[in-house]
């Protein structure tokens, strides 16, 4: 027996392996972060050094994808909680605009790409229709961690551009969440069997586009209802105590797992929704911060690193044809211009100027932990082959790598002087909303 299966095969395996992926990701995503990259860079090439593409010790095994799906419900129930409703209202007719041309242009665009290159039906996925419209949802995310850094550093985080972009991206969030429940509702996860799973629509429509209509709007009524009562009983209990009690916390976390469970199994619809929406309903409460940084720990210590790197694990260079390179050249090229050319159209509606309209464009470029997490959840539901998931992951780091290059670019850098570096007063909730990669120390 060789030392690799004395130490991999065996009933407490899985301890080394997790211990080595907390490591692996937390060094890589140090040194990512010393060349002014997001921690989730780190986190993914941590996946791949471990996987199958170089050194191959850590397995993706059962458990590894149950953590890395739990960790996924967390980033979106953490997003949601520090999601501000009352600065969203303030976002604008503008921001709406341009986040939804800066979703539906990107849709389009995947969909024409995976349209011309993906034409292998596959029995056991959902239909080639389904899939290529899921490679365009995939695009549509937006993440601007990497935009607000490079926006601060530059001393653009105030100007119109820098505001206009604040506002979109978390209104990007939600007409993803929207698009992805939508898609995968109708593209329809598959069971062993390659049919349908039963849900509360098709029990009482049968199968077609009726029934997925009553599971979202079903869906959203329960959920409305759901968070009006979570919320309205437990401010009373929170505000009955002075103190921040640990049993506060694990309430929250049983709210969130049911309505993730509910969304998922009765309505068809996607477990991250449920949790995101889970999240909103605890994100207007006095006295929010314990929870949130409890659930920041939770993420930060175990889950997120997990996920990120069971992204990477997946990744292979089987099937890597030269078809598949083309494919994923193109996809970056049309990451780029979609996202230019959508928000930067939405801009230029509302009467931006051209040079506002393509800084927007541009700040809306990187897809970030956001795209991953929508790649991860199709491929968990048959909406995406794996062999599309190397390309997917290229792309995301692609765009988070050429995003600040280009804002510089674009932005004129102020003087050290200029003390404009800080999101304007009626944006200042917005800098920190939307899906935190939850990798960063605090």
């Amino acid at each position: 027996m060789g030392l690799k299966d004395f130490l991999f095969n065996n009933d407490y395996s899985f301890l080394l392996q997790i211990a080595i992926i907390l490591l692996a990701t937390k060094l890589l995503g140090l040194l990512t972060k010393r060349i002014s990259l997001p921690q989730v860079v780190g986190a993914l090439a941590a996946g791949i050094i471990l996987g199958p593409m170089v050194l191959n010790v850590v397995e993706r095994n059962d458990l590894i994808v149950s953590l890395a799906e739990l960790g996924v419900i967390v980033l979106m129930f953490s997003a949601g909680l520090e999601t501000d409703i009352q600065e969203l209202k303030k976002a604008g007719l503008a921001s709406f605009v341009i986040a939804l041309l800066g979703v539906i242009v990107p849709l389009v665009g995947g969909f024409i790409l995976s349209d011309i290159y993906n034409t292998e039906q596959d029995p056991e996925m959902a239909s080639l229709f389904w899939q290529n419209i899921f490679i365009g949802v995939v695009l549509t995310a937006t993440s601007v961690s990497i935009t607000v850094e490079t926006l601060k550093e530059l001393g653009a985080l105030s100007s119109r551009a820098g505001n206009a972009i604040l506002g979109a991206a978390v209104i990007d969030d939600i007409l993803g969440i929207v698009a992805l429940t939508v898609v995968i509702s109708l593209g329809g996860k598959k069971s062993g069997g390659g049919e349908a799973e039963k849900t509360f629509g098709s029990l009482l429509a049968g199968d077609g586009v009726f029934a997925v209509v009553i599971n979202i709007l079903a869906f959203f009524i329960v959920a409305i209802g759901a968070a009006i009562l979570y919320h309205y009983f437990f401010k009373k209990w929170r505000e009955s105590s002075n103190e921040n009690l640990r049993r506060h916390n694990i309430v929250t976390f049983v709210f969130c797992l049911l309505l993730s469970f509910v969304a998922e199994i009765l309505f068809g619809v996607a477990d991250i929704t449920g949790a995101f929406v889970a999240g909103l309903a605890v994100s207007g409460l006095k006295k929010n911060e314990y929870v949130v940084n409890r659930f920041n720990t939770l993420s930060y210590m175990l889950l997120s690193p997990i996920f990120f790197a069971n992204i990477g694990l997946a990744m292979t260079l089987d099937g890597l044809t030269g078809k598949l390179i083309v494919f994923m050249l193109l996809l970056m090229l049309i990451a780029v211009v979609t996202k230019v050319v959508g928000c930067g159209l939405g801009a230029k509606i509302m009467r931006y100027t051209t040079k506002e309209s393509l800084q927007i464009g541009i700040g809306m470029i990187s897809r970030g932990e956001v795209a991953l997490i929508v790649a991860n959840k199709g491929a968990s539901v048959g909406l995406m082959n794996e062999k599309f998931m190397t390309p997917l992951v290229i792309m995301v780091v692609f765009t988070t790598i050429i995003t600040p290059i280009l804002l510089k670019f674009v932005f004129p850098k102020k003087k050290s002087g200029d003390k404009s570096d800080t999101a304007a007063p009626e944006n200042i909730g917005l800098e920190k909303c939307g899906i935190d990669a939850g990798l960063e120390e605090t």
